[in-house]
């Protein structure tokens, strides 16, 4: 082995080996030349478990599913040039969602930068401002130095991933050819020492700032707004405290909170009418989590800016878009629950009961919804997918739905979704690495999303995963119908509704898929029960302005009956 080998052997096993010290499990490939020497020494680590998509923009997604569903760090590898270029919608997505991903680019050496060498491109700060952590990394070297230099960095990447808030993190290699490692057997010919250990804690609340929350929040008309929540520990502080203060709980499908039978679900409907939201009027509002998915809901709260709004956040993160919060807390979300519940008081009063009311006035009216719509699909769906499965959503109209059809105590699932840039893209491959994760996955996302991502299938039939996908397909994109856009009819379907003409069964064949065309409910539960390998894709062919009206006529039917109870 010459001496240049021995230097692009040792140095990138020294990294690898320390990610995997760290904490690393999983790495997803892009195959490529220029990352020849990591991929080899990721494939030949007997701790490391690989997963190849060839497709840049697809694999990202696909590694940000896995870290999703793992909440702990996925490495993910591509050559040099564009190829990096293509991770930037997963490296957003992971910085809003706070989903820790380790970017790893190779790149040309210095000397092949700035002078026309092909397949080039600056890969410095290549993600700007939405890695977390950047580091141009040396060029492989042997000495212990630089070994120990290559280790520290492995270890420092895991743990800049996961500080809070998690995130992306890059690092960039370059790389001078010959680019093939001696990997045969490296990680049991050598010995590695191990990696700095790095070590956080949880942020401890401050007794007085507590004292302070506490006595603005000694109100009888309080809420607690759960968004998206990825501690499990917190669906259990969350209801303790709304047991202790007699307060509501309007849980978003994805806080994981729609299990518990007490939650509020139906808010998404009767907080569209003004007269309601003035009636419900609340003295304070806690929020947990991410933003959530309903704007009749952000519009409630935006409403009453005069309440206390307490946001607690554990990471330091500023989720307040609409410029209302009181008091932003940054302290350990579950320790804040408790106590808050040494320091106040209360029991399930009028205003428990009238919370309580109304949403099962208007949850009455939400499911009626049957037939061949959307929103009777997706409650149909729900009611079918087995107990304890993942349900993914995608982004637009099926988020919606979710919030909409999933119906508190009725499903013990498991939900995801996108909702940090909110985008279409990589919506396949998302749901595929959490797939990849051992969950089992079903996922529900529009035509066009589904045709932002087809590539994403061949990362099941590369790596063995299984998953079904319900496709609502009601050629083009479904929730402008919704918006201000749908009464500009003069250039509304070209510009908005862009009807495409697609349907899906080729797709399937090309990689592999069992594909079935959906015609009735009792096709979509019989297809739903049957246990299969591989893909399985269910295509439902929809009609918009159908969708639409009978959206529309469900909220208003709600409306209806949420105002019997407040009258």
């Amino acid at each position: 082995m010459n001496n240049h080998q021995d230097n692009m052997t040792q140095y990138n096993a020294h990294f690898i080996d320390s990610l995997v010290r760290s904490g690393v499990k999983e790495a997803v490939i892009s195959p490529g030349s220029r990352s020849t020497p990591m991929a080899l020494l990721m494939e030949e680590h007997p701790r490391l478990r690989t997963f190849i998509q060839v497709d840049e923009r697809s694999a990202g997604f696909f590694a940000l599913g896995l870290a999703k569903a793992t909440q702990n760090p996925v490495a993910l590898l591509c050559t040099s040039g564009t190829a990096a270029a293509n991770y930037m919608p997963a490296v957003a997505e992971a910085k809003i969602s706070r989903v820790p991903l380790i970017v790893l680019t190779s790149d040309r050496p210095p000397e092949l930068r700035d002078v026309g060498a092909p397949q080039t491109i600056d890969q410095l700060h290549l993600y700007g401002h939405t890695a977390k952590w950047f580091a141009e990394m040396a060029l492989p070297e042997s000495d212990q130095s630089a070994l120990q230099y290559v280790r520290t960095q492995g270890a420092r990447a895991v743990f800049e991933s996961l500080a809070e808030p998690a995130g992306p993190v890059h690092l960039n290699f370059p790389y001078r050819e010959p680019l093939v490692p001696d990997y045969d057997g490296i990680f049991e010919r050598i010995k590695i020492p191990a990696p700095v250990r790095l070590i956080s804690g949880r942020k401890v609340p401050d007794s007085i700032m507590l004292d302070d929350v506490a006595g603005a929040l000694k109100v009888e008309k309080g809420l607690i707004v759960a968004g998206e929540i990825v501690k499990p520990e917190m669906s259990e502080a969350i209801l303790s405290l709304s047991e202790k203060t007699g307060w509501p709980v309007v849980a978003d499908p994805l806080s994981q909170l729609r299990t518990d039978k007490t939650v509020i679900d139906s808010y998404d409907a009767f907080l569209r009418d003004d007269e309601i939201k003035d009636a419900l009027k609340p003295e304070a509002i806690v929020r947990f989590g991410a933003l959530p998915v309903s704007k009749s809901l952000m519009q409630y709260m935006k409403r009453h800016q005069d309440a206390v709004h307490v946001i607690v956040d554990a990471d330091g993160g500023w989720r307040d878009p609409s410029h209302i919060a009181t008091h932003m807390v940054n302290v350990d979300d579950a320790a804040f629950c408790r106590e808050m519940i040494q320091r106040l008081e209360g029991s399930r009063s009028s205003w428990y009961a009238l919370w309580q009311n109304v949403n099962e006035a208007a949850r009455s009216e939400m499911k009626k919804a049957e037939g061949m719509d959307e929103g009777s699909l997706f409650r149909q769906f729900l009611e079918a997918v087995p107990s304890g499965s993942s349900v993914f959503a995608g982004n637009s109209m099926p988020i919606r739905d979710l919030d909409s059809f999933l119906f508190s105590g009725e499903q013990t699932l498991r939900l995801h979704g996108n909702r940090g840039a909110n985008g279409i893209d990589g919506l396949v491959s998302t749901a595929l690495g959490i797939a990849a994760s051992g969950e089992k996955v079903y996922a529900v996302m529009g035509d066009l999303s589904f045709f932002h991502d087809v590539n994403g299938l061949l990362a099941a039939k590369m790596n063995g995963l299984s998953m079904t996908i319900l496709i609502m397909n009601n050629n083009g994109g479904g929730i402008f119908s919704y918006l201000p856009q749908a009464g500009e009819q003069k250039h509304f379907e070209r510009l908005f509704g862009t009807p495409s003409g697609l349907k899906f069964d080729h797709a399937a064949a090309l990689y592999g898929c069992h594909y079935v065309r959906i015609e009735n409910s009792g096709e979509l539960q019989r297809e739903l029960s049957v246990k299969r390998d591989g893909i399985t894709i269910l295509e439902a062919l929809t009609d918009r302005s159908q969708n639409t009206a009978i959206h529309r006529e469900l909220w208003q039917r709600a409306i209806a009956a949420a105002k019997q109870v407040i009258q």
